[in-house]
C-alpha cells in the first residue's frame, strides 16, 4: 500500500510540476487564495470571475489573467467561511478539540485555471514538508465541466469533492466518479420537472437554448427524452458557445433570436444557458423587436443555472422578457450568513485581510477609497445581501457541515492534531451515505452521492420602479413522485398562453400527424361512426362496443343502443291490444248468447256445441294475437306462434265439418250423398285435424323452435322472436290455409241454400278474406323489418278472427236479438218448403224424375236429422217431432203432384 501510495505521489508531483510553468500569469500575476489555518484543510474552488482573458495567444503554458469579476459569485465564497468559522465553534468539533482551515481558490468559470487550482491540492496531499497541511476535502466546483474535470484528478488521491450546484448526470456515475457528492439533486430529475410542468399546462410545442459543454448537453438530452415520454415536441434547439467571452457570442445569439421570432406559435423556451448569455438573448431581442415588443415575449423556463441571476443588466425587463419560470435549489434560513455580513462591516479590514477577493471586491466597487473606508464597507454589505440567494449559500453549509462531522466522528476514537493523520480517503469513508445534521434537521447522501431534496419553482415578479424579485416561490416539485405541490395563482395565471404547433382536437376528433413532421404538428379529424373520442387531443379514437353501443361522426361518447319492441305503450299496440280485448269480450258474449238460445233452430242449425268449440278457438286466438306485444322471451316466442296455430286450426276444423254438413244435407246425388255420409264423422275430423297440427307444432318446438333474438342495427337493438324454423312456420300457416280452402270449396258449392239458415255464403266469404290476408301477409312478412314485423301477423290474426266472427256469428245474434220470429219451428219449416218448392220447379222443367224428387225429400229429413243439436250426428233424431216432419214431407210430395199434373194440362 505504501509502495502504492508513493508512486502515485510521483505521478502526481510529475503532472505538478508540468503545471507549476504555468502557475504565473502572462503578466506575472500570482494565483490569489484566500486561507485560514486549521487542524483539517478545507479546499474551496468558486467562480469568482466570469472568464479569462484569451487573446494572448502563446504556445508557452501560463495562467490566463481572470477577467470580468461577479460580485453575486463571492456570496458563495463567503458562505463557505462563515460555515467554517460556524462548525468551529459547534460541539461536534469542540468536543474533539480541533478546527477546521480553508483554502480556496478561484476557478474564472475556466476549466484549465480550475484544474491548475486542483493541482495545487495535489501538491499538498503528495508534499513530505514539515509546515504543509494537506487537503482533506474539497468544496467545488460550481460549474458541471469544471466539476467533472476537478473530480478525475480529486479521485486519483481519493480526496472528497462536495459540489453545491453541479448537477450533470454523469457525475452520479460512481465508478468513473467514486469520490464526487453533491448537495443538489441532478439535472435528470430537474428536467423531469420541467417536462412535467410544460405538460401540465399544456406546452408541447417548445424551444430549447442551452450551451455546449457536458452540462449543456447533458441537460439537452435527459430533457429531450423526458419530454418525449411527455408528448411534448422540441421546435429549435439552440447551442451557445461554452465562453462567454467566445468570439463566436454574438453570431450565435443573433442566429438564436431570428429563430425565435421566426416561431411565434414557440410560446414557451426552456433554457439551460449562462446568466450572460440570456442577457445577452434578451438585448437582441428587443433590439430585433423594435416597436412590437409583443412579438418577443415568451415564458422562459430557466434552469438552476440562470434562474435566480440579477437581469436588470442594459435596463431589462419583464415586459421587455415576458415571463420567467424558474428551478432553485432547496434553500434555508439565511440569517447566520446574514449576521456574518454584519460581523464584517463592524470588524472592519481585519477581517478580510486574508482574503484578496474581497479586496477585488471593495476595487469593484469604488477604486479610489480604501478597503477600510466605512462607507464602503457597508456598501458592500449590502450589495452582497441583495446578491445572498439561500439555495446556494444553503449548499455551501450543507457541503462543510458534512465534512466537519465525518471528520469529527472519525477524530473521536483517534488522535487527530497530527497532520496527516487523518487520509482524505478515510473521511469519504465516512462522509459515504452517513446522516448529517445541519440546522436541526438531517440530510444524507444517497447511492449516487446526491441529495435529492427537490426543488422550489420560482417566478420573476415586477415589484418596483422595473425591480424584479427572483425569488419568490410558487411552487414546489418532489422527485420521489414527479408531483407539484403547494401550487400559487402567479403561477396558474400562466395557463392562458398556448404554446402549440396545432390547436388542440377537441373532443369527437382525433390527430392526424403528416409523414415526415412532428407529432405536435397535425390536423384534427373527426372520429367515424361507432368511434370516439373523449379527451383532447387523443391520437386514435377509442371504438365503441357495437354490441350495445354507437355513435355519430365526431362524437365524444357512446350512446346506448335503444332497446326496441312492439311495446305495450306503443300507439298503434295499444290500438291492436284494444281490438283484441274487444274480439275476447264480443266472443264470450256470444258463447253467452248461444248457451242461453242453445235450443233454438238458429243456434241448432250453427252446428251446436261446434259454434262453442269455435268460439273457444277464437277466443284462444285472440290472446295469441295479444302475445305478439310487449317484451319478447323464450316462452312468449314459444307460445304465441303455437297457440294460434292450433286454436285457429280448432277453429277451421270446425267450420270444415259445418261445410260438410251443409253438403250432405241438401246433396240430392244420392252416389254422393252416400260418399258424403261415410265421410262424416264431426268429432273424428275435428280430432284428426287438430291432432295433425298439434304433430306440426310439437315436432317444430322439438326440433327448432322459436326464440327471443336480439338484432343489432346501427343505432338500435331490437328484439324479437326468431320462428327457428321458417319451414315448420310455413307449415303450421299452409296446414290451416288448404283446410280454409277446402271449407271455402265446399262452402261455395252450396251458397244458394236456404237464406235464413243457409251459411255457406258466411263461410264462403270468411274463408276468402282469410285467404287474402294471409296471401298478402307472406310478401309482407318476408320483407319487413323493425318493431312493427310482430304487428303484421297480429293485424292478420285480428282479422281472420273478426271475419270469422262477423260473418258465422253475427248474423246469427241479430235473429236471435232482433228477428225473434223467424227462430221458430214454423217459420224453419216454412222456409223450407218454400225452399223445395223451388227447387222442385226447376227440376220439372229440366225433366226430372220421381226418383230425384225422393232424393229431395231424403236430403229435407237429413238437414233437419244434421241440424239437430241434441241428435246423434249418426242417426236422424228429430230436433222436431215426427208428426211435424211427415207433414213437412207430406206437404212437399202434394206439391210435386201438383206441379206435374199442371204442367200435363199445359203441354195439352
Amino acid at each position: 500500500m505504501a509502495r502504492h501510495a508513493l508512486l502515485t505521489c510521483l505521478h502526481i508531483s510529475l503532472f505538478l510540476f508540468i503545471l507549476d510553468t504555468g502557475r504565473v500569469s502572462a503578466d506575472g500575476t500570482q494565483v490569489q487564495s484566500a486561507t485560514a489555518p486549521g487542524d483539517f484543510i478545507i479546499g474551496g474552488i468558486f467562480p469568482l470571475h466570469e472568464d479569462v482573458d484569451r487573446h494572448n495567444v502563446t504556445f508557452e503554458p501560463h495562467l490566463l489573467p481572470c477577467i470580468r469579476f461577479e460580485e453575486r459569485r463571492l456570496v458563495k465564497l463567503l458562505g463557505m467561511i462563515n460555515a467554517i468559522e460556524t462548525v468551529n465553534r459547534s460541539p461536534p468539533l469542540t468536543d474533539v478539540n480541533i478546527t477546521l482551515g480553508y483554502h480556496i481558490l478561484d476557478s474564472c468559470s475556466d476549466v484549465d485555471t480550475a484544474v491548475r487550482a486542483t493541482a495545487d491540492f495535489m501538491r499538498s496531499n503528495c508534499s513530505s514538508s514539515a509546515g504543509v497541511q494537506p487537503i482533506t476535502a474539497v468544496i467545488g466546483a460550481s460549474h458541471s465541466e469544471t466539476s467533472i474535470a476537478m473530480a478525475r484528478q480529486l479521485t486519483l488521491k481519493m480526496i472528497p469533492q462536495i459540489s453545491y450546484s453541479s448537477t450533470a448526470v454523469i457525475l452520479s456515475d460512481k465508478n468513473r466518479y467514486p469520490a464526487f457528492m453533491r448537495t443538489v439533486p441532478n439535472d435528470e430529475h430537474q428536467t423531469a420537472a420541467m417536462a412535467s410542468l410544460l405538460s401540465d399546462f399544456g406546452w408541447n410545442w417548445v424551444g430549447i437554448v442551452t450551451t455546449d459543454g457536458n452540462y449543456g448537453q447533458s441537460a439537452l438530452d435527459h430533457f429531450v427524452s423526458q419530454a418525449s415520454l411527455k408528448g411534448i415536441c422540441v421546435a429549435f434547439k439552440s447551442v451557445l458557445p461554452q465562453f462567454v467571452t467566445s468570439q463566436d457570442v454574438p453570431t450565435v445569439i443573433r442566429l438564436t433570436a431570428e429563430t425565435i421570432l421566426k416561431n411565434p406559435k414557440v410560446q414557451v423556451i426552456v433554457s439551460f444557458a449562462k446568466s450572460a448569455h440570456m442577457t445577452d438573448l434578451f438585448l437582441e431581442l428587443r433590439r430585433r423587436a423594435g416597436q412590437r415588443m409583443e412579438s418577443m415575449k415568451r415564458v422562459w423556463v430557466a434552469s438552476d443555472s440562470w434562474s435566480t441571476s440579477d437581469p436588470l443588466k442594459d435596463n431589462l425587463t419583464l415586459s421587455d422578457i415576458g415571463h420567467v419560470v424558474g428551478f432553485t435549489f432547496k434553500s434555508d434560513d439565511l440569517s447566520s450568513f446574514n449576521e456574518y455580513l454584519s460581523r464584517l462591516v463592524a470588524t472592519g479590514p481585519e477581517s478580510v485581510k486574508n482574503n484578496p477577493f474581497f479586496q477585488e471586491f471593495y476595487m469593484s466597487l469604488d477604486s479610489s477609497k480604501s478597503s477600510g473606508d466605512p462607507e464602503l464597507m457597508a456598501e458592500a454589505a449590502a450589495k452582497l445581501k441583495d446578491h445572498a440567494y439561500a439555495d446556494t449559500i444553503f449548499g455551501v453549509e450543507a457541503a462543510v457541515s458534512a465534512i466537519a462531522q465525518a471528520v469529527a466522528s472519525i477524530c473521536r476514537n483517534r488522535d487527530c492534531k497530527t497532520p496527516g493523520a487523518v487520509k482524505p480517503w478515510e473521511v469519504l469513508k465516512a462522509l459515504w451515505m452517513k446522516e448529517f445534521k445541519l440546522r436541526g434537521k438531517t440530510y444524507k447522501f444517497d447511492s449516487k452521492g446526491d441529495i435529492d431534496l427537490g426543488y422550489d419553482v420560482i417566478k420573476w415578479r415586477s415589484v418596483r420602479r422595473g425591480y424584479i424579485e427572483v425569488h419568490d416561490v410558487v411552487s414546489e416539485y418532489h422527485p420521489h413522485n414527479n408531483s407539484f405541490t403547494n401550487i400559487s395563482q402567479h403561477l396558474y395565471n400562466l395557463t392562458h398562453i398556448v404554446s402549440k404547433c396545432s390547436n388542440s382536437c377537441t373532443p369527437g376528433e382525433f390527430k392526424k400527424t403528416a409523414e415526415g413532421q412532428h407529432t405536435c404538428c397535425y390536423e384534427c379529424i373527426n372520429c367515424t361512426e361507432n368511434y370516439y373520442s373523449n379527451d383532447t387531443d387523443m391520437d386514435q379514437c377509442l371504438s365503441c362496443d357495437v354490441h350495445t353501443e354507437w355513435s355519430r361522426q365526431g362524437s365524444s361518447s357512446c350512446n346506448r343502443k335503444a332497446l326496441l319492441f312492439f311495446s305495450w305503450h306503443d300507439g298503434f299496440a295499444i290500438v291492436l291490444v284494444a281490438f283484441s280485448v274487444l274480439g275476447i269480450v264480443l266472443t264470450l258474449l256470444v258463447s253467452a248468447l248461444f248457451l242461453h238460445q242453445r235450443e233454438t233452430p238458429v243456434v241448432k242449425a250453427s252446428g251446436g256445441p261446434l259454434s262453442q268449440a269455435i268460439l273457444f278457438s277464437l277466443v284462444i286466438s285472440y290472446i295469441s294475437a295479444m302475445m305478439f306485444v310487449g317484451q319478447p322471451n323464450s316462452y312468449q316466442c314459444k307460445a304465441r306462434q303455437v297457440l294460434f296455430g292450433i286454436s285457429f286450426t280448432l277453429c277451421v276444423s270446425c267450420i270444415l265439418v259445418k261445410t260438410l254438413q251443409i253438403l250432405l244435407a241438401f246433396q240430392l246425388n244420392p252416389e254422393l250423398q252416400l260418399v258424403l255420409r261415410r265421410l262424416y264423422q264431426p268429432y273424428v275430423v275435428v280430432s284428426i285435424c287438430v291432432s295433425l297440427q298439434v304433430a306440426t307444432c310439437i315436432t317444430w318446438l322439438v326440433l327448432k323452435s322459436p326464440s327471443n333474438i336480439t338484432i343489432r342495427l346501427p343505432t338500435t337493438l331490437l328484439e324479437d322472436c326468431h320462428e327457428g324454423s321458417y319451414l315448420a312456420f310455413g307449415v303450421m300457416l299452409g296446414y290451416i290455409a288448404v283446410l280454409a280452402l277446402v271449407c271455402f270449396i265446399c262452402a261455395f258449392k252450396g251458397r244458394k241454400l236456404p237464406q235464413h239458415y243457409n251459411e255457406a255464403k258466411f263461410i264462403t266469404f270468411s274463408m276468402l278474406l282469410y285467404l287474402i290476408s294471409w296471401m298478402l301477409f307472406v310478401p309482407v312478412y318476408v320483407t319487413t323489418s323493425g318493431v312493427y314485423l310482430p304487428a303484421v301477423e297480429m293485424v292478420v290474426i285480428l282479422i281472420s278472427n273478426y271475419g270469422i266472427l262477423s260473418c258465422h256469428f253475427f248474423p246469427k245474434c241479430y235473429v236471435m236479438l232482433f228477428k225473434k220470429e223467424q227462430n221458430t219451428k214454423n217459420a224453419f219449416r216454412k222456409n223450407l218448403y218454400e225452399f223445395s218448392s223451388k227447387t222442385k220447379d226447376s227440376k220439372s222443367e229440366s225433366g226430372g224424375s220421381e226418383k230425384q224428387s225422393s232424393s229431395g225429400i231424403s236430403s229435407i229429413v237429413s238437414v233437419s236429422t244434421l241440424s239437430s243439436p241434441t241428435a246423434d250426428p249418426k242417426s236422424p233424431v228429430d230436433s222436431m217431432d215426427w208428426e211435424d216432419w211427415t207433414s213437412t214431407i207430406s206437404l212437399y210430395r202434394g206439391s210435386i203432384k201438383r206441379r206435374s199434373c199442371l204442367r200435363r194440362s199445359t203441354s195439352l
